[in-house]
């Protein structure tokens, strides 16, 4: 039983060599991380990959099959990635789920390109995560960073009536930038004032410097977006907030949760684009009975929304099969890039020739007050973010 292979796997007693396949099975494969810092984002996707996949197999299976998870651990490890996804497609794997990262998924995804097998990344949030950074066969279950921070600039800018913004870009990973890139562009676009961009590392001990810089101009901002992920985001908002300035705070989906909301404490005017709510407050039936059937199998209730792309990933290529009529890795593609707005467990799905990924996407708000997140609108951008923003051609502040 699906949900039993879950389990065993989640407590990590189960290797892809225990699963047999027959006539009326088909394997998929899970490239990704047991252990290293990356389990944590592509562990619990996994989780509610394997969901997407008993509630599959409850109802028929695919094709009139039954699909078997199999699993190698990439060890968050590149050469690791390699050998896994080679591993997976030697056992017969039809397709592969990849890590949440590019750097770290894209060595099993090119094994899988290789053969002309469908990858498609946990939650990978890069533009290289697809066609531009693996081939044709490659796609990612999440939604762009440069469409959270377009979101956040667009929202607050209807909702909120913010007209000013300062930039601040932690500059570590390409994911950060990606997120600064979407709200430079559309806060141009709508017309905001730009009053500064900075930069800064995850890493640093302080951003006196950059504090003392925005304390010093004529006004304060609307809205500061911080481009970053913890712990460096939590410190940076911390001292901002510590220096007296109480302009709204943005940042990208890396923001999620309130595991790190005690670095802050009581924090209030804090902006993030989420796919669903961890919170128990997401609008959607369908999220709050799958936060249910995550926290049975898991123990514990999604702690951040990186956990719901993983269910999306197996709900759109069984989508794609479905319509494809077979598991062949062209057909397949050609069938996902019909998607339009296709419905998914969080929002929609579009895929093109041109971008295996979502260049725009529904979003619910969270706002944090008093250290408290909760939902207080949704939105979809309401133009894709064009690849020469999404490549960083219009950003012309990362640090040189």
């Amino acid at each position: 039983m699906a949900m039993a292979v879950a389990l065993a796997f989640t407590l990590g007693a189960v290797t892809s060599q225990s699963v047999k396949a027959d006539d009326h099975e088909v394997k998929f494969g899970f490239a990704a991380a047991e252990t290293g810092w990356l389990q944590a984002y592509s562990g619990p996707s996994t989780s509610a990959a394997l969901i997407a996949i008993e509630d599959i197999n409850a109802n028929g299976g695919l094709l009139g099959k039954k699909i078997v998870p199999i699993f190698q651990d990439t060890k968050t490890d590149r050469a690791e990635s390699a050998k896994a996804g080679a591993q997976l497609l030697g056992q017969g794997a039809i397709a592969l789920a990849v890590d949440c990262d590019y750097d770290f998924g894209a060595p099993a995804a090119l094994a899988a390109e290789r053969e002309g097998k469908i990858s498609i990344f946990l939650c990978a949030e890069s533009v290289l995560a697809g066609i531009q950074g693996v081939g044709k066969h490659s796609f990612s279950s999440s939604v762009l960073a440069a469409v959270q921070g377009a979101a956040i600039a667009e929202w607050g800018y209807n909702e909120k009536g913010w007209r000013t913004a300062y930039i601040l870009l932690d500059e570590v990973i390409e994911y950060n930038k990606g997120i600064c890139y979407g709200f430079d562009w559309m806060a141009k676009r709508l017309g905001y004032e730009i009053l500064g961009h900075d930069v800064f590392l995850n890493e640093d001990p302080s951003i006196q410097t950059q504090v003392d810089r925005i304390k010093a101009l004529p006004k304060q901002p609307d809205v500061i977006e911080i481009c970053s992920y913890n712990p460096g985001g939590a410190m940076a908002i911390k001292q901002i907030r510590a220096a007296g300035i109480d302009s709204a705070i943005g940042g990208g989906s890396s923001m999620t949760g309130d595991y790190w909301l005690g670095t802050v404490p009581n924090l209030s005017g804090h902006y993030v684009p989420e796919q669903a709510s961890i919170y128990g407050d997401d609008p959607r039936p369908a999220v709050l009975e799958f936060n249910k059937k995550f926290e049975a199998l898991t123990g514990k209730a999604p702690d951040s929304q990186y956990v719901y792309p993983g269910y999306v990933l197996i709900e759109m290529w069984a989508k794609a099969v479905e319509k494809a009529g077979t598991f062949d890795g062209d057909a397949v593609v050609a069938a996902l890039e019909t998607f339009r707005d296709e419905p998914v467990l969080v929002g929609t799905r579009t895929f093109t020739s041109e971008l295996h990924h979502q260049n725009r996407a529904p979003y619910l708000i969270v706002e944090t007050t008093n250290g408290k997140p909760a939902v207080v609108g949704s939105w979809t951008i309401t133009e894709p973010v064009p690849l020469k923003v999404l490549f960083g051609k219009e950003y012309d502040y990362v640090a040189k």
